[in-house]
């Protein structure tokens, strides 16, 4: 991965999750330890208040857009603030924009379908 340039998403569904764990910072943080010690390039940090259930996001399509223009990976703190919908995330997987799951990143295309189905089934549950 030397010389990789990246663009960050970090999500939150509400303005009250940015105070928690899973708020923005801690999201901004998990990015930041991965990043840290390479010869990256942080292009761009997009951020997005919409629940994970949307699949209309702005701010990730201008996160896709700015990955395809400096063909950089897109990079994420976890998988479940990406989406929580194994259809969105393999749509994603074939639009030809990488991206990798800080909390796992040695995670290869099988294991993020398996992952993504988890965090539906949570979804679905709560």
């Amino acid at each position: 991965m030397e010389n990789c340039k990246f663009v960050s998403y970090l999500r939150v569904s509400t303005v009250r999750q940015g105070t928690s764990g899973l708020g923005l910072e801690a999201q901004r943080a998990a990015v930041a330890v991965f990043l840290n010690g390479g010869d990256w390039i942080l292009v761009q940090e997009v951020l997005e208040v919409e629940s994970g259930k949307s699949n209309d996001r702005p701010a990730l399509a201008t996160a896709l857009k700015l990955c395809r223009k400096h063909r950089a990976t897109l990079v994420i703190a976890k998988l479940d603030r990406l989406a929580r919908n194994v259809a969105f995330i393999s749509n994603l997987m074939e639009s030809g924009v990488e991206f990798v799951a800080v909390d796992m990143p040695q995670a290869n295309r099988f294991v993020v379908h398996i992952l993504a189905a988890v965090a539906e089934q949570e979804a679905e549950a709560t």
